[in-house]
């Protein structure tokens, strides 16, 4: 049962806190600030409002929650803490001499409370509009990028996984027949994942010949473990206690195993829209949701800053189609291709052909690739093989022995084209000079809300610690510019 909002309850020691909490003071500050009925509206009917035992009220509890994130307390450490600091009391809406909530009831508050809500909207809508209302938010620009978190716990590799539910298979057969282990198969000695499927597989089909064994719940339940993660590999997939998380990459030779959390930015460092996803997600695609995010909560939208993986061509169309300009250089690939300067042929407009660096002109054109939006295609021009064997230039560029000699380039659709004139403007260098505040932006989540690593398992539990940690920063950084 939920009782009505509650006030400040009487104390004969509520004036300790005049005289102990300064009027500067963050927690006092972002009181003022922010009106929390908000949280009591939206978390309202998920209590019982006739029925079962009086609950906390959930505002405290959703205080207790932001707490753990500005300071990067864990349950037990943020309930300790609000048994002796006043300004934590303060926040709370206790009174000086009030008793603590049990720890433990923070956890279930964010199983039951919070579950099937979006979290995340809610909270950076909430801190939008606030910077709207105080006039802290003046640009129509969002800057994008996406941040990494690792999981909670660690990925097994194929060979781990199978050797550990091996195990847990004999051990429970050995609780229940000690002579079984000289009819089981021999373990495999060899690091090898195809050595281990067969080990595995020899192993399923000894124990699945002894019916008086498999009928007994503990060792068929082992069993049907064990049969799960044969499937689970077949593509060599790697597995770990948090179902959500996928390998990402941060660069070619660097990856990380967790969730990726896609950010816009307004150019006054407030966050207008994230969107949570796993680790291996693309950053292109994510942007019309960023962009479709930041509207609803009140940005007026005329130009978004990124790198180069938000120019994609469906990018750039809904650009084109709903009025903004997209700040982020083309893939190099697309926009000059891979070669360097020495190996830039010439194009001749009138032939409608290339003409490489000895002068020889080539002597047709072919369109490849597949033809869909995902997919750039090429034009493959190709020269007089015959020339090329005895040019003076063919050290480098023609090998010997080769049938053909080809030059191709990307074709480019009319929004590429225009992007790579838009690139060379004074307007789109300055504003790519932005980008660096969505870096410092996520160096704060990760290094001071402690948003570098999951604190628990699941998309869900990963989104709601990103509200947390985004309303934190977002509110931080409006009382830092008020």
């Amino acid at each position: 049962m939920l009782n009505p909002q509650e006030q400040l309850p009487l104390s004969n020691h509520i004036a300790l806190y005049d005289l102990i909490i300064p009027q500067y003071n963050l927690l006092r500050r972002i009181n003022d600030l922010i009106d929390f009925s908000f949280v009591y509206d939206e978390l309202s009917p998920k209590y019982c409002s006739n029925n079962g035992r009086t609950a906390q009220n959930p505002i405290r509890m959703f205080k207790y929650l932001l707490l753990k994130t500005i300071y990067d307390l864990s349950d037990v450490d943020v309930v300790e803490r609000s048994m002796y600091d006043m300004s934590f009391k303060y926040f709370l809406g206790m009174v000086p001499e009030e008793r603590v909530i049990d720890a433990s009831t923070l956890c279930k508050f964010r199983k039951l409370r919070l579950k099937d809500m979006d979290l995340l909207s809610l909270l950076i809508g909430k801190t939008v509009s606030i910077a709207i209302d105080k006039g802290i938010i003046k640009s129509k620009s969002i800057i994008v990028d996406a941040t990494h978190s690792g999981s909670r716990s660690n990925p097994f590799s194929p060979i781990e996984i199978l050797r550990l539910r091996s195990k847990q298979l004999r051990k429970s057969l050995y609780e229940v027949d000690d002579d079984i282990k000289r009819l089981l198969p021999a373990k495999s000695e060899k690091n090898e994942l195809e050595a281990e499927i067969t080990y595995t597989q020899s192993l399923i089909e000894c124990i699945s010949d002894k019916a008086t064994l498999i009928e007994m719940p503990k060792i068929r339940e082992k069993l049907n473990m064990l049969k799960e993660t044969i499937n689970d590999i077949a593509d060599h997939y790697t597995i770990s206690k948090d179902a959500d998380t996928r390998i990402g990459h941060k660069s070619e030779d660097s990856s990380f195993f967790g969730y990726k959390t896609h950010i816009a930015m307004s150019e006054e460092r407030i966050i207008t829209a994230a969107v949570v996803t796993s680790g291996e997600k693309g950053d292109g695609p994510v942007l019309p949701s960023l962009v479709d995010e930041s509207r609803k909560n009140g940005m007026e939208i005329e130009t978004v800053i990124g790198d180069c993986a938000y120019s994609g061509d469906k990018n750039l169309k809904k650009a084109k189609a709903e009025g903004f300009e997209v700040v982020a250089r083309l893939s190099p690939s697309i926009s000059h291709g891979f070669r360097g300067k020495d190996d830039t042929f010439d194009y001749n407009k009138d032939a409608g052909m290339f003409v490489c660096t000895a002068g020889h002109l080539a002597i047709r054109r072919a369109k490849q690739g597949r033809k869909c939006e995902s997919s750039n295609q090429v034009y493959v021009y190709y020269l007089d093989v015959e020339k090329c064997k005895v040019c003076s230039r063919r050290d480098g560029c023609y090998k010997n022995g080769a049938k053909t000699k080809s030059y191709s380039i990307t074709i480019k659709t009319a929004e590429q084209q225009t992007q790579i004139e838009f690139q060379q403007s004074e307007h789109f260098r300055a504003k790519s000079k932005e980008r660096y505040k969505i870096e410092a932006k996520n160096w704060e989540l990760k290094h001071v809300f402690g948003y570098d690593r999951a604190e628990s398992y699941g998309l869900l539990s990963m989104q709601l610690q990103g509200a947390m940690a985004i309303f934190a920063a977002n509110i931080k950084r409006i009382l830092k510019v008020m």
